[in-house]
């Protein structure tokens, strides 16, 4: 799975743009809006509420990144300005979206904060839980024409029938960015204990690394996602996927899903 992604990837490079995009959009808002919580001495729930703005921006690429990644499965031929577009027209589904699970995400921390050793692992499966179950809740608000409701009701329906590759598909992206992550935090560790300009350098480079591991990671996702969802709604597997045996992973569905 984590090669097939790789393989589209690599001929729409402009499909790893959303990821940086998001990450720039990120440190703004972030920024604008926790300087003057902190300067204000807010609590912690507060600061939290005012970041919510971050998940707007974060949901909003991420539709912007499926939709554009829908079209490259397809053969057609993605954009940045076209996945910005998509992203807008669909705002209307991924704001309300956005806000629920900031809010959920604030409830769980919230409660983590609270709790002893057991309750903060009990609350952490929780969290992992919702993560699971709502996955495929963005290609389906970007993708068909549902509430919110609908979205989550959807993406619980298919993650039932998929959860193996759910859970292994995201593993399988999320361990290969790990390993890939590694020689860059070792590099900025031998920079931070070197000193000098030679570990400022070090330093960089390493950051550097890490964040093209970050973006092609988070663009990875974006297309095995959609992926994913292609076929558990519809039953059609996209060429690119063809010989990672997608098909085979995936039980046989019938017609596309309703909800």
């Amino acid at each position: 799975m984590f090669k097939a992604s790789l393989r589209v990837l690599s001929t729409r490079k402009e499909l790893a743009l959303f990821p940086v995009l998001s990450g720039i959009a990120t440190l703004i808002v972030a920024a604008g809006f926790a300087v003057p919580a902190l300067l204000a001495s807010r609590t912690a729930i507060e600061a939290g509420n005012s970041l919510r703005p971050v998940s707007y921006v974060l949901f909003f690429l991420q539709a912007a990144l499926i939709s554009q990644a829908d079209i490259a499965l397809r053969g057609g031929d993605p954009s940045v300005a076209g996945g910005i577009e998509a992203a807008r027209r669909k705002a209307g589904a991924i704001l309300p979206w956005a806000l629920l699970s900031a809010t959920v995400s604030l409830v769980l921390r919230s409660l983590e904060d609270r709790a002893g050793v057991v309750g903060r692992f009990a609350i952490g499966l929780v969290g992992l839980a919702w993560s699971l179950v709502t996955y495929l809740v963005v290609p389906i608000l970007v993708l068909e024409n549902v509430t919110v409701g609908a979205a989550i009701r959807g993406s619980s329906a298919l993650f039932k029938r998929t959860w193996g590759e759910n859970v292994v598909g995201n593993a399988g992206v999320g361990l290969v960015s790990f390993l890939a992550a590694i020689p860059g935090a070792a590099v900025v560790a031998i920079g931070a204990s070197s000193g000098g300009a030679a570990g400022v350098g070090l330093i960089v480079l390493g950051a550097a690394w890490l964040v093209l591991v970050a973006v092609v990671s988070s663009a990875l996702s974006g297309i095995y996602q959609t992926a994913l969802y292609r076929y558990a709604a519809s039953g059609s597997v996209a060429p690119a996927f063809a010989e990672a045996n997608l098909g085979q992973a995936f039980p046989q569905r019938g017609n596309r899903a309703t909800w």
